[in-house]
């Protein structure tokens, strides 16, 4: 299979970049590079089957070439994290769903598969838990940018879907909850490699909000794997698949389970969402997938629980 990557030297990106190439499938990755990074693919480039293109999904003209050479689409390439959502709401929006319209707009020509990265986001702010990917999505105001991403995100979603009812391209949505592993940066927000360099250096661990917000991690060897699993099925195209793990765990807990597995002196301090992010910021309280969709097309287990997704993470970040 030739496979492209948009967003390919960002964190999920390269992880399965490396899975598929693993397989003997060729692969080619663009990535502008503004939230990836080349150190994730250097490892790649002496395989005779991986090529990269720094460039943007936006560049019509250089996708539809990368398009025409392959049979397959993975479509990565967003803003991430929601301190870059909070900060540069025009940024994300415009990333997230032109990016996305270019993609789709170049694979409906030559009717390539398309599997686009969704989010867990998109429940907002529902309180039925476990999220099932029928439910109903609830977001808060158009004044919250914290909602943006989320809503972005929809729209793909509904372009996606919209391009397989209308167009009749295959496409694919999977919605990915919080995903850990090596080569993930806390530069954008994300919440365990902060905690675990701040836990190395015996800084402060900083828990946004009062703490008792839980989230459910998962390995992105297990992500890669179900997204690998979704290509290869072919009763995946049109539908939408939630990719997590469901046990869960609060953000207090997580900052204790982290001190604890690096023998840090660090306190455990809370910060105010209000000086984390802005004022009025709206957070989620759960985020717990239903995976029995995914489970009963392919089978999908995650397979790689917390205390294991912590060790390899801390220990990918131990200064050398």
């Amino acid at each position: 299979m030739r496979v492209l990557i948009t967003g390919g030297a960002g964190f999920v990106g390269s992880h399965l970049a490396e899975a598929l190439l693993g397989r003997g499938d060729y692969v080619h990755v663009v990535d502008d590079l503004s939230t990836g990074s080349i150190d994730n693919i250097s490892h790649l480039k002496a395989n005779p089957k991986f090529q990269y293109t720094i460039d943007s999904v936006t560049n019509e003209r250089l996708l539809a070439e990368l398009v025409d050479g392959c049979d397959t689409v993975v479509h990565l390439a967003a803003a991430v994290g929601v301190k870059l959502i909070v900060e540069s709401p025009v940024r994300t929006i415009e990333t997230n769903v032109h990016g996305t319209e270019v993609v789709l707009k170049v694979a409906s020509k030559k009717r390539r598969l398309v599997l686009i990265a969704s989010t867990s986001e998109v429940y907002g702010k529902s309180t039925k838990v476990p999220f099932s990917e029928g439910d109903d999505l609830v977001l808060g105001p158009t004044s919250k940018h914290r909602w943006a991403y989320a809503c972005s995100k929809m729209i793909d979603e509904f372009l996606a879907l919209a391009y397989w009812k209308e167009r009749k391209l295959p496409v694919i949505v999977v919605r990915l909850f919080n995903t850990v592993g090596p080569r993930q940066t806390g530069q954008y927000g994300m919440v365990v490699p902060s905690f675990v360099r701040q836990a190395l250096a015996n800084e402060p661990i900083t828990v946004f909000g009062d703490g008792t917000q839980s989230r459910s991690f998962t390995y992105v060897g297990d992500v890669v794997r179900a997204m690998v699993a979704l290509i290869d099925e072919p009763r995946a195209v049109g539908q939408v698949f939630n990719i997590g793990n469901g046990k869960e765990i609060t953000i207090r807990d997580l900052a204790a389970r982290i001190k604890e597995m690096t023998g840090s002196t660090s306190p455990i301090v809370t910060i105010p969402y209000d000086q984390a992010y802005e004022a009025g910021f709206e957070d989620m309280p759960r985020r717990v997938p239903d995976i029995s969709r995914i489970r009963a097309l392919v089978g999908y287990e995650p397979t790689v629980e917390l205390d294991e997704i912590l060790t390899r993470v801390i220990a990918s970040l131990q200064p050398s």
